[in-house]
């Protein structure tokens, strides 16, 4: 996918920027946050005079075909301003994949062409009630209305829940179960039998409308079938999920530096016992570098799965979920420390902080919460050990080794042990079938977040330099050790814990972890941590 060039989408993310300085003030925000306001003519004014929603409509249907990287710049920046109203604009993203994916090309014509020149709101209808994330338990039914044998319609009954834009969208693509399966159906907004619930008292995002949908009896024309097929819904919505998650991880990306380059300059101001606290260990190298770091090897996987994405690679839902789960847990963890941070200011509601942490909460929830992350990471790369007899890991950390030989500052040779300790603690869950455990398959899933990183980070740091954040080379080398080191010794001490735990057989095992390599390679970690500490208040000074 070509997407934008460099210098569209910087005029995309200038433009934005300005709007958000002249409209989208703090002040404004929070009242939106204390007043449960969604702000629609805030909407309309994104779509009519940006036309940020065309970067997700295609070109031949009059929008701007924005990439995998478009998208994840912009929803970056959309986050670090506000995660609510970047959800609304996330939401008809949603809402008009079903059709993009799955749609005919006179669906898609008609559809994706009035989305883009009349700016509708979208709302994407799939959780219900009971089923959660698990959108094979439909119970909404689509009954087939037949004239002479010939499929003319569909009744549509049933309950949406937690929809994103459910009580204000123009457009709504509702999942539901017809005799073929689950199928996607365009809804327009005001049909008979449809209707909205009141807007969720939620504990984040309140400047996004969040809703309940009721449909009864609603009726829908044969053409509104999404693909003109019924039972293709599920893959529809699997085919995407690699892009969408990727979405969410820049949202988790973008809240967590929003907090950050509030604190980081708070502690140049702030002096305690004679000195500010961004010169003092004991705040920088606990609330700051590391979640600067860990946000910075979420971005690096990010980037990393959005260019295999715009290369025309398929299948990559995995990729998409290793990018949500560490770049939304980052985002998180970043927002809280940042209240911590701050102390008394950090806790109050006049400051920014204590309202992205409420907001970036829901990036763990949404598309997928970081528990079915975890699930998905660790079945579909426990599906490749066993296929590979034990080799995926392997084979990545021999290229590690590669990269170390030509960059040996990438912290690629750290990175390199992480995997072959995942590797090992893989074949030991499977000699000694420790994954019967569900909490085992879980805990796999977060060290393979983790080991996944770290290789790309140093992979990439210095071949693939980002032009997202103000850092130089050296100091995301530095972050890239720092990453690496906390892998390494995460999956180290972590794997030996859980299969022991877990009741496991070897009694060679510390030594096959290699935890002496691995705990020697942590030399040096301090220094590195000064200097990214440094390095960051030089990047964001505070005015």
């Amino acid at each position: 996918m070509a997407g934008l060039d460099r210098k569209e989408l910087n005029q995309v993310l200038a433009t934005l920027a300005k709007y958000a300085e002249k409209r989208l003030t703090p002040e404004y925000l929070l009242e939106l946050d204390r007043n449960d306001e969604f702000p629609r003519d805030v909407l309309e004014e994104l779509y009519g005079e940006i036309g940020l929603h065309l970067l997700f409509i295609p070109e031949e249907y009059d929008g701007m075909g924005g990439s995998a990287y478009d998208i994840y710049r912009v929803s970056e920046a959309m986050a670090a301003i506000d995660l609510g109203i970047a959800t609304g604009v996330l939401a008809t993203f949603l809402g008009t994949d079903p059709i993009t994916v799955g749609g005919t090309e006179e669906q898609k014509a008609y559809w994706m062409s009035r989305i883009a020149n009349e700016g509708l709101l979208v709302a994407y209808g799939a959780t219900e009630p009971q089923a959660g994330s698990d959108l094979a338990a439909l119970r909404t039914k689509a009954e087939p209305v037949t004239e002479n044998g010939t499929v003319k319609g569909y009744r549509i009954s049933g309950r949406k829940q937690w929809i994103s834009n459910g009580g204000v969208a123009d457009l709504y693509t509702i999942l539901a179960l017809a005799p073929g399966g689950p199928s996607w159906f365009i809804v327009e907004r005001g049909v008979e039998g449809f209707s909205q619930g009141k807007p969720e008292d939620k504990h984040g995002i309140r400047a996004s409308n969040t809703a309940a949908l009721f449909l009864e009896d609603v009726y829908v024309p044969a053409d509104r079938l999404v693909g003109g097929v019924e039972g293709l819904g599920l893959a529809q919505a699997q085919a995407v999920f690699g892009y969408t998650r990727l979405m969410v991880a820049a949202f988790g990306l973008g809240a967590g530096w929003a907090a950050l380059k509030r604190a980081i300059p708070y502690s140049q101001l702030r002096v305690q016992a004679g000195s500010p606290l961004s010169q003092k260990q004991g705040y920088t190298h606990k609330l700051i570098v590391p979640n600067a770091t860990r946000l910075e090897a979420a971005r690096a996987y990010i980037e990393w799965t959005a260019r295999r994405i715009d290369g025309g690679e398929p299948d990559l839902q995995t990729e998409g979920a290793v990018a949500k789960y560490l770049a939304t847990e980052a985002g998180n963890k970043a927002a809280e420390d940042a209240i911590q941070a701050l102390g008394g200011y950090g806790y109050t509601k006049e400051y920014m902080v204590e309202k992205i942490k409420r907001d970036v909460k829901i990036t763990t929830i949404y598309e997928g919460t970081s528990e079915i992350m975890e699930w998905t990471i660790a079945r579909d790369r426990w599906q490749l050990h066993l296929k590979s007899k034990g080799a995926y890991y392997t084979d990545w950390a021999a290229r590690l080794d590669q990269v170390h030989r030509a960059e040996p500052n990438n912290g690629a040779g750290t990175a390199a042990m992480a995997m072959r300790a995942l590797a090992q603690v893989l074949e030991r869950c499977r000699i000694d079938r420790l994954t019967r455990n569900q909490h085992i398959l879980f805990r796999l899933g977060e060290m393979i977040a983790f080991a996944e990183t770290a290789a790309v980070f140093s992979e990439t740091v210095t071949s693939h330099p980002t032009e997202a954040i103000p850092l130089d080379v050296p100091t995301r080398q530095a972050m890239a050790r720092i990453h690496a080191r906390d892998a390494a010794l995460r999956i180290a001490t972590d794997g030996l814990r859980w299969a022991i735990g877990a009741g496991q057989s070897d009694p060679n095992l510390p030594q096959s972890l290699n935890l002496p390599g691995i705990y020697a390679a942590q030399a040096g970690l301090i220094a590195d941590m000064d200097f990214v500490a440094k390095k960051l208040n030089e990047a964001f000074p505070a005015q």
